[in-house]
Parts: structure tokens; C-alpha cells; sequence
């Protein structure tokens, strides 16, 4: 979840200052889409505002209507985003509300009729991107959400309520914005403290807590894909005591909330600088470690979340920091690169992904060394297999910054199931990857050990 600690860290301040604000959360997208399902910003009554819903191009409109949108509650507005459009003397475009194929003007329309209808920005993306607004006080709960996923490193999936038929015949009783929170279901089974934030239409009876526990269970059996936040609709199959119709829709944004990555340094030279720069800019959890207590330092690494001297004998802090993580092994030290690199290829489970800098040569020596030395070098293969080297993408550019670059490249590509696939390389040491045979198929030009 991009930009999510500027948005925890803006709305604690707002809190704290008794000032109002605005979440405003992309809860399903058609067509091209600049950001996904689960993006947020978050607008305050002062001005102040982070996080972007778009490429910057619905933020303006965004930031002046975002109070007014919410002023009966929560509210879903729908942009699109096509190419039919005009633009005013000015350069601002000329904004309509689209509905069921009637192209309509601004000032030819009520405020509450934006409500119903879809704001055309005509930016050539051809695509619709559905928006929550919520106040703060009423997404609170959620970003408690995000903020104890982030503490405790463990994932939570949670569900919105989009659209629901409820608010008109009262088979669901729920507003738009109401959260359940999945985990807690499936913990217990039963509807008691499922709710994030339960805006009730009516008081509950027993017919509406089995249609909310019907599309609880349905909810909580979906299959995600790849994505992290999907739109889902259902159709209930219990019959509405009020009409007897027995179908009822409601839309949901299913989002499963996970921890920040974590990006694991084992050494603290000065490239290491701008790799922590580039981790931090993703959101990444970043913990920078050294056996040498005059190169980790907090002084030389302020924006990393954790910067500690851990000696080489330390196995166990080193699987324990490693555990889920992306790992880079970059010391310039052969003494240090052999220790940290000898615990980590006989775990190779504990890691996400693991990376060594220096060119091929340098590394085929520390796995020799490391075999020659090992009690059971078999127990190595999974971990040798698993490894980069050299570590990061060939990006035709040399510097720490360019380095930096090339390893969050590689990293996030591994990470998220994108690395390229190709035959794997002959080697006596190197059971390599797939995709180092495309890309590290060269001596590093970026290391000199």
C-alpha cells in the first residue's frame, strides 16, 4: 500500500489537532487505470493533503469536493476518464456528468445530481475509476487496521461495502462504507466484532444477520488472484422478507491488507545510502546491519527504520531479521559476505529473496569456501539456487544510485512473480535463478572487491 505511513502519519496529526478530513479511497477501476483498487489519499479541512488516487490528474477536483461529497455520509463517485471532451479558454477541462449515455453541463445540473452521475475528465485513459469518501472519524478503524498489520507483521483482510440494494429495501443493513473485518469471522465463525465501522440503516434483526452472515461466508471464501484489493459482487440467494424478490446484489472492495515489505542490508558502505532512499520511497521496512560498529551507525542511516551491529557469529539475529525479507548481501568484506552468506544458503526458506554483490567469480569463490566447509553441502542447493549474483539488473548505467536501482528492480520483480523466464546455465557452484541468465550474464561493473 503506497504512501500508506504519510497518510497514517497525516491523519495522527489531524487527530491530535482536532482537524476534520476526507479519505478518499479507489475502490474499483475499468479500463486503464493509473492506480489500483485500495489507493488512498487523504484530504484535511486545512488544505494539507497526501496520497494520490490518479496520476494527479482527479486530485484537484478531488481536494475541493471531498467535504462537500461527504456531508450526508459516505459517498461512491464514479470518473471517467475519455477522450470526449472540450476544454475551456483557460486550459481547465471542461467536466460533465455522464449518465446512461447523456452527455450533460455542469451548470445545467443541481449539486445533488453529481451524486447519481459520472465526472468526464477526458484524458485519454478511456477508463472508470469508482471513488469512496469517507470522514475521517468514520475511517479511523481502518487505518487502526494498517497501522497494528504494520506493527505486528501480520496480514488482515478486510471488506467494503461499495453498493448495496439494502439501502432501498432493507435487506442489508448496512450503509455504503461499512467495513467487515474477515479475519475475525474466520477466527471465531460467528458476526460478533466482525464491523471496522457498522453504519447501521435500521436495528438489526435475526433475517438481516443471516443475510450479513451469508455474504459474510461468501466474502471470506473468495480466491484473491494476484491483485491484493478486488471488486467482488454478490448476489444473495435469501429470499427479502419485504419483497420477496429472492436475489439481492451488494459490491464490495476486497482488500487483503499485508505488512510492509522488508528489505534486510547485510552492510553499512556508503552505496548502501542510496538503496535505503529507494526502499524507503516504496514503503519498504528497511534494517541495515554491520559487524563493524564505526560503519552502522544511525548518524549514516536516518531514514532506515533500523540500523544495528550484529556480530558474525550471530545466526540467530541475522535468520530472525531475514525471516519474509528481501536480503542483499553488499559489505565489500569477504569475511563478512562468507558469514552472512554461509547461515543464509542453508535457510533458504526464510527469505523472500536473496542477492549478492560482486562479480560472478568473487561469489562462485565464497560458495567453494562455503561448501569445503559445510557439514552437509547438499543443504546448500535450495539456497544457492535461490540466489542473484550479481546481485541487481544490468540497467547499462554504474554509481551506488544506478546500483540502488538495479537491485529494487530485480528485487520487486522476484517478489511479485514478474522475473523473466529462461533456460537455466551450466555451473559447478551457481544453480542459478532463471532470470540471472538474461540479466547477469556479465561481469558486475558495479563491484570491485
Amino acid at each position: 500500500m503506497n504512501q500508506a505511513a504519510d497518510i497514517l502519519d497525516l491523519a495522527a496529526q489531524a487527530i491530535q489537532q482536532n482537524i476534520d478530513a476526507v479519505l478518499a479511497t479507489v475502490v474499483r477501476t475499468e479500463g486503464s487505470a493509473y492506480r489500483q483498487p485500495g489507493a488512498m489519499m487523504l484530504i484535511c479541512a486545512d488544505g494539507r493533503s497526501v496520497g494520490m488516487i490518479s496520476g494527479g490528474c482527479l486530485e484537484p477536483h478531488i481536494i475541493k469536493r471531498a467535504f462537500w461529497l461527504t456531508r450526508h455520509g459516505a459517498s461512491v463517485q464514479i470518473y471517467q476518464t475519455g477522450d470526449d471532451i472540450g476544454y475551456h479558454n483557460n486550459g481547465d477541462p471542461d467536466s460533465t456528468v455522464v449518465e446512461e449515455g447523456t452527455t450533460v453541463k455542469d451548470e445545467d445540473r443541481s449539486e445533488d445530481d453529481f451524486l447519481e452521475g459520472e465526472l468526464n475528465f477526458g484524458l485519454g485513459c478511456n477508463g472508470r475509476i469508482h471513488v469512496l469518501f469517507e470522514r475521517l472519524a468514520t475511517a479511523i478503524p481502518l487505518l487502526d487496521l494498517i497501522r497494528q498489520v504494520r506493527n505486528t507483521q501480520q496480514p488482515a483482510t478486510i471488506a467494503t461495502l461499495i453498493r448495496s440494494d439494502g439501502s432501498e429495501n432493507g435487506a442489508l443493513d448496512l450503509q455504503v462504507g461499512s467495513r467487515i473485518y474477515l479475519n475475525q469471522y474466520l477466527k471465531t465463525g460467528n458476526l460478533a466484532d466482525v464491523y471496522l465501522n457498522r453504519n447501521m440503516i435500521s436495528d438489526s434483526n435475526t433475517f438481516i444477520d443471516d443475510m450479513l452472515l451469508n455474504t459474510i461466508q461468501k466474502l471470506s471464501n473468495h480466491k484473491f488472484h494476484k491483485k491484493n484489493a478486488e471488486y467482488i459482487k454478490l448476489t444473495s440467494d435469501l429470499e427479502l422478507q419485504a419483497t420477496g424478490d429472492r436475489q439481492h446484489e451488494s459490491e464490495w472492495l476486497l482488500q487483503r491488507i499485508y505488512p510492509q515489505t522488508r528489505l534486510l542490508i547485510c552492510g553499512a558502505g556508503n552505496d548502501v545510502i542510496p538503496l535505503v532512499t529507494m526502499a524507503k520511497l516504496q514503503d519498504w521496512h528497511v534494517t541495515v546491519i554491520d559487524s563493524r560498529p564505526q560503519y552502522a551507525t544511525r548518524l549514516r542511516f536516518s531514514q532506515a527504520d533500523s540500523v544495528l551491529c550484529v556480530d558474525l557469529d550471530d545466526s540467530e539475529t541475522l535468520l530472525n531479521l531475514s525471516a519474509g525479507a528481501a536480503v542483499a548481501v553488499m559489505s565489500h568484506s569477504l569475511a563478512q559476505d562468507r558469514a552472512r552468506l554461509a547461515v543464509l544458503l542453508e535457510h533458504s526458506a526464510q527469505y523472500r529473496y536473496l542477492g549478492q554483490l560482486g562479480p560472478r567469480y568473487r561469489t562462485e569463490r565464497l560458495i567453494k569456501e562455503i561448501s569445503e566447509t559445510s557439514a552437509n553441502p547438499h543443504i546448500l542447493a535450495d539456497g544457492i539456487r535461490k540466489l542473484h549474483y550479481p546481485i541487481g539488473y544490468k540497467l547499462g548505467r554504474d554509481g551506488p544510485e544506478a546500483l540502488a536501482l538495479s537491485i529494487m528492480a530485480q528485487m520487486s520483480a522476484v517478489i511479485h512473480g514478474h522475473a523473466p523466464q529462461t533456460s537455466l546455465p551450466n555451473s559447478q557452484y551457481t544453480i542459478q535463478t532463471s532470470e540471472q541468465s538474461v540479466f547477469n550474464n556479465y561481469k558486475n561493473d558495479y563491484a570491485h572487491d
